[in-house]
């Protein structure tokens, strides 16, 4: 036993991790929280958990672990951007005719694909991407800012309440601050051009001009419309893992010597958490959607969950979740990948020693 390795394999402690969303608050630092008492009060040493390298725990909290993991999430990403601009067409395909820039309603995942294709291009595909990719880039530094902020205080005591505050408030500073790349991303994405229209024939030009004409048309506020539904989005998902962890790390043990089973259920309850706090999204998305637009705005978040339930029923908060599972399904296959050459090259290494 001695000689075993400090660190296993990442493939072997990649379950316990916090899971990769598309929504960026999932990216913030969580404590964890080591032999809490079940008594109110009760004080605990608190450490932070170590920043994720695409799902796995970094093995050095250090400048070039964090590269490493920048550049895996970059590819992540680019593997899921064309469901992501998919999801984004079919969430808000609703504004997008109002705007005049889409004749009618799309058919399904595929005739979305299709006639964007068809319309755009296939690179029109990653439209948005780099937007997107700031956010979770930004959010990564974020994380590994506090990270390394945090890994100082292991022989602090701190009580439950006080490590429950300060998650969610490092979680909404995170989301706060790389939201306008999320606004961002979600306008360019769903810049739709017309049929027959000139290769330039946009509303925006690009992530700064998305910055440039909501700013003149909306000021700040316009980078930030929906971000308060965004926070109970993230309040759900915290509830959420809370309540499914156990279960999950429940079949994760019985599993733990099934590799791709033990992945399986990892999916399963990372689409749970997606799906549950979906409509939340939704709704966020579409309030983005009115800014500079001069249509009249939500006058709150109830506001657009009440029109939008009177005007397109329920079932319009689930527009382009298909798409949405199978971004989540396309990162994971990429993740596994990812996963699975990197063991084989260390093991190949290891060998030659």
């Amino acid at each position: 036993m001695e000689h075993e390795p400090l660190h296993p394999l990442i493939s072997q402690k990649i379950h316990w991790q916090p899971d990769l969303s598309f929504r960026p608050f999932n990216y913030t630092a969580a404590p964890i929280i080591e032999n809490m008492g079940s008594t109110a009060g009760t004080s605990s040493v608190v450490k932070p958990s170590p920043p994720a390298f695409v799902g796995a725990p970094m093995e050095k909290s250090s400048k070039a672990s964090l590269i490493k993991e920048l550049v895996a999430l970059g590819l992540l990403k680019a593997v899921a951007a064309p469901f992501e601009r998919v999801k984004l067409l079919l969430q808000n395909q609703k504004d997008i005719i109002k705007s005049g820039r889409l004749h009618k309603p799309y058919n399904g995942i595929l005739h979305c694909f299709a006639t964007t294709i068809r319309n755009e291009g296939i690179f029109s595909l990653w439209r948005g991407y780099t937007a997107m990719t700031m956010v979770h880039v930004s959010a990564t530094v974020i994380r590994f800012g506090i990270f390394q902020y945090t890994k100082n205080l292991d022989d602090t005591q701190w009580s439950y309440t006080r490590v429950v505050v300060s998650s969610y408030v490092a979680s909404a500073a995170t989301q706060f601050l790389v939201y306008p790349f999320l606004y961002a991303a979600t306008r360019m994405a769903t810049d739709v051009k017309t049929i027959g229209s000139n290769t330039g024939d946009r509303q925006f030009n690009g992530m700064i001009d998305v910055f440039r004409k909501t700013l003149k048309s909306d000021g700040i506020v316009g980078l930030y419309r929906g971000f308060n539904i965004t926070l109970g989005e993230l309040v759900m998902m915290g509830a959420l893992s809370k309540g499914l962890n156990p279960w999950k790390q429940h079949y994760s043990y019985i599993l733990r010597n099934n590799f791709l089973s033990r992945h399986m259920v990892d999916f399963g309850f990372w689409i749970s958490g997606n799906m549950a706090t979906y409509p939340l999204d939704t709704v966020s998305r579409r309030m983005m959607m009115t800014s500079g637009s001069g249509t009249v705005k939500y006058k709150s978040t109830v506001h657009a969950i009440g029109q939008i339930t009177k005007t397109e029923g329920v079932k319009t908060f689930y527009n382009g979740a298909g798409a949405e599972i199978l971004a989540c399904a396309a990162n994971r296959a990429t993740l596994l990948l990812m996963i699975y050459v990197a063991d084989v090259i260390r093991d190949a290494k290891e060998k030659q020693y």
